[in-house]
This record gives C-alpha cells, structure tokens and sequence, in this order.
C-alpha cells in the first residue's frame, strides 16, 4: 500500500503579509507551493491537501458588509463566507497544481471537495473567540470598527504586527464524508478538502445539520481527517522551517526530532502561541497520540530537503 499524506496548508501558502491578495499573487503562490509537492508526488506517496482561509474569510466577511452598507445586500453568516473561500481557494490550488503537474510529466486527478466539519453547539470556544480573520488593523482602526460593530472582538497579534478580528474556533468533531475522502486518495486521486477547518456545523435534537458562526482551525480538522483516513504522515506548512522554544528571545533554540512528552511539556509551559503555533502542534500531538507515525511542522521549501523541520513522534 503506498503511503498515504495529509498535507495542510498554511496561510502564507496562499497570500502573504505584505501583499493585497490580488488572483496573481495568490495563484503565483500556491504554484510555488504546489511545485514543493512533486518529490512526494513522485515518491508515490497518496495526498490529500488542507488549507487555511483565515485572510481570505475575513475579506470575505468585509465585502458583504460593504454590499449591505453600500447596495443594501444582505450579509451572510460566516459559515457562508467559509463555503465560498473553500470553493475559491480550492479551485486556486486545483488549478495551479494541475499546471505543476502537467510541466513535470504527471498524469493524475485533482479534485476539490467542499465539506462541512461538525462541532459541537456547546463548545466553550464560544464564548472565548481567538481564531484571527481578515486583514491587520491599526489600533486607530480597530477601535472605530469596534464602534460599528460592537459584537467584534479584535485580538492583537503576538508578532505586534497590528489588530485581527477574532471569532469561535470549536474543535472539530466529525468529517462526514471522510470515507470518500480515503477511497479517492488510495485510489490515486489528489484530495483538497477541509478548506478553512471546513463549514462549521452542528447537529440539533433531531439529527438536522446547521450552520453557525465560527471557523474551525484547519490544523486541528486536518488531524482530525487523517486520523479518520489512517494516513501515514501529517504535515503542516507554515511560515518558518522549525517549530522553537523561546521563540525570537536570546536562548532561541529550535526542535528538530521531539518526542511526544517533550513537545507537550513545551505546550503546557506556554511557549507556543494560541492562534499561531500552539494549535498546530496540538494537531501533530492528537495525531501521533491516534496512530500516526510522524508529523512535520515546516516551511513548503524544506519539504525537499530530508530531514528538516520539526518531526514529532512517539
């Protein structure tokens, strides 16, 4: 059985900090990060690819406040907004990883799969939101935002790099449709799915699925699918090559191979941020912890270079 990869993009793989977010720099970014993927491809390793949306929903959530404020549109709730970007972002990373393909000589399927992630209604998330979407704000900014929208609640970011709206990210409970997911990727077919942590959902009393406001962490709803299609490895790409310790302070010091019990001794000393690292190395452990053999915290660009990054093990 060939190995089987679940791969979850990072926000930087899609739009970085100090561009617009313009079609052309997104899709020159996902190509980069596509080409990243051809050794695995080559190797015969089966994937199935997770992505971010963060800036992208956030965008999003602006644009129908301007079509209301402006032309009278009615908004639409954030579940929406993480359906739309799924389907936008999946058909970015369909497209240009189809052109990678094709210069390089593979033949083989890609296919994006929009799917709602259900949690739970009563998840404390709720009522303490921290997942950042949408753009930087300036101090000045934020608090005439707060002014229009007194039900927003703004985060600053530990980089200092400005103020992001924040909202509920429950933790995932259920993939519904992660047996197709498995059966197309051992069958050779390249999977994008769980776009943005997936379209959070909930069951009611009577076992009808609703939509509700909040974005689910797609580190954490990546985990969670390779849990549930027993794949081999997971890898989360980020924007630095190594997860640290003591990160940006004079000690410094960055992990290459960690066991489980010194990754999670780092995480409840606090030295990975929420928002930020923390949740992605709470992936790799629940990962590992369920039968995963490794998990890889790195930058797209180190992909090709063995051993680099942070690997975490039993």
């Amino acid at each position: 059985m060939k190995k089987l990869t679940v791969i979850a993009f990072g926000g930087n793989a899609l739009l970085r900090g100090d561009q617009q977010g313009t079609i052309d720099e997104q899709e020159a970014n996902v190509y980069e990060t596509c080409k990243q993927l051809v050794p695995l491809i080559q190797s015969g390793c089966d994937l199935v690819i997770g992505h971010g949306n963060g800036p992208q929903v956030g965008n999003v959530l602006l644009q129908h406040e301007a079509g209301n404020r402006i032309y009278g549109l009615p908004k639409q709730p954030i579940d929406f907004c993480v359906a739309e970007t799924q389907g936008s972002i999946g058909f970015m990373i369909e497209q240009q990883l189809r052109n990678v393909l094709r210069e390089v000589g593979i033949k083989k399927n890609v296919v994006t799969l929009v799917t709602q992630v259900v949690v739970d209604k009563n998840d404390s998330a709720f009522q303490n939101p921290n997942k950042p979407v949408g753009p930087f704000y300036t101090i000045e900014e934020k608090d005439v935002l707060m002014k229009e929208h007194t039900e927003w609640v703004f985060h600053e970011d530990p980089r200092k790099r400005g103020w992001r709206r924040v909202v509920a990210s429950p933790r995932p409970v259920e993939m519904p449709n992660w047996e197709a997911v498995e059966k197309l990727a051992r069958t050779g077919t390249i999977v994008i799915t769980v776009g943005g942590g997936g379209i959070p959902a909930y069951i009611d009393t009577n076992g009808k699925m609703i939509g509700i406001d909040a974005v689910i962490d797609k580190d954490l709803a990546s985990s969670m699918l390779a849990k549930q299609i027993k794949a081999d490895e997971f890898c989360i790409l980020t924007d630095v090559p190594n997860v640290y310790v003591n990160f940006r302070k004079p000690d410094e010091k960055k992990l290459e191979r960690v066991g489980l019990a010194e990754i999670k001794k780092h995480l409840a000393d606090g030295q990975f941020t929420e928002g930020s690292m923390a949740p992605k190395v709470r992936a790799c452990i629940e990962f590992v912890e369920n039968g995963g053999k490794e998990a890889l915290i790195t930058e797209a660009t180190q992909l090709q270079q063995n051993g680099t990054g942070t690997i975490i093990h039993t």
